[in-house]
């Protein structure tokens, strides 16, 4: 084991020690807490200096902050980068232990830290694909509501379409959080961004550049609505085209892994002593699999581009 694997490793055990230890103090404070209603959380203390600290990445904490609220999470940036912090440590420890080299304690480390990143990139792929076919109809009834409600203004017809509860898929939790951001937050911009990250298509961004025009200048959107609509339904086919494009590209992304589990499996099953010499013991089986967990995980990676540049 080199040397950069053993010090993750100890890093590593030195967090875990210090979150457990953490934890029997939270769990022994907790009832001194409950004793007094009239408790006062001051923001200071280790996790609020690592939050403000790290908010000084204003692009990152940003970008992190608008996906992880664009999947409905709860999770804030600041964990989720301790999270893949501590994936990096696991990866250079186990890296180090199992492939016994420098570039496969980077590699492995790399792969692991990112992990969590491409989990929620792939999750909000996976969305963006089942709103794609209830979009037109979720654009329909907040059209209808908009005419109903007299053409007044856009969150009447939001409130509407949501209080229906007649939007397809999830479609009405898409709805409902544009609602409430517009209701509660008070950056609107940011509140169609978040929109049009959720549907990540064409059509999700001329409706979100009407519902701008609509909140900012407060004109009728009625006439551009029905455009809309008309050139939605006109391309309804081409759609379901590139909606089986993205299916194959995501199938064509797991085919890599199921062959290399099938070609170990075979060999495992007719000559088990060989095939744990060459996977494990032999350093050129291991740099193998090595090379083949990186080369999978990039083609997850440019399936995961081709998909966002499909939409």
């Amino acid at each position: 084991m080199n040397k950069l694997s053993i010090a993750a490793t100890a890093l590593l055990l030195f967090f875990f020690l210090f979150i457990a230890m953490y934890n029997l103090f939270w769990l022994w404070s907790k009832e001194q807490h409950l004793r007094s209603k009239l408790t006062y959380r001051t923001q200071v203390g280790w996790r609020h200096a690592l939050a403000e600290r790290f908010k000084r990445f204003e692009k990152l904490y940003q970008h992190l902050s608008e996906l992880l609220e664009t999947l409905q999470l709860k999770t804030k940036p600041g964990p989720f980068v301790c999270m893949s912090g501590l994936l990096l440590l696991a990866g250079f420890a186990s890296g180090g232990l199992f492939f016994q080299s420098l570039k496969g304690t980077v590699l492995f480390g790399g792969v692991l830290a990112t992990m969590p990143y491409i989990i929620l990139r792939a999750m909000l792929v996976h969305r963006r694909m089942g709103t794609q076919m209830d979009f037109l109809p979720a654009v329909e009834l907040f059209y209808q509501c908009y005419l109903v409600t007299g053409e007044r203004q856009v969150r009447i017809a939001l409130q509407r379409t949501v209080e229906e509860r007649r939007l397809l898929g999830p479609m009405q939790s898409v709805f409902e959080q544009l609602y409430r951001n517009l209701s509660v937050r008070g950056d609107d911009e940011a509140s169609l961004r978040l929109l049009a990250g959720s549907l990540g298509h064409l059509w999700a961004d001329y409706f979100v550049n009407i519902l701008r025009v609509a909140l900012v200048e407060g004109v009728p959107i009625s006439d551009s609505l029905k455009e809309l609509l008309t050139d939605m339904r006109r391309s309804r086919r081409a759609n379901e085209q590139e909606r089986n494009r993205l299916l194959e590209i995501r199938v064509a992304n797991f085919s890599p892994l199921l062959f290399l589990a099938l070609f170990i499996g075979i060999n495992l099953h007719y000559n088990k002593d060989n095939s744990y010499y060459y996977y494990i013991i032999d350093s050129q089986g291991r740099d193998m699999l090595l090379n083949a967990i990186v080369l999978i995980f990039a083609s997850f990676l440019m399936g995961l581009w081709l998909s966002r540049k499909k939409m």
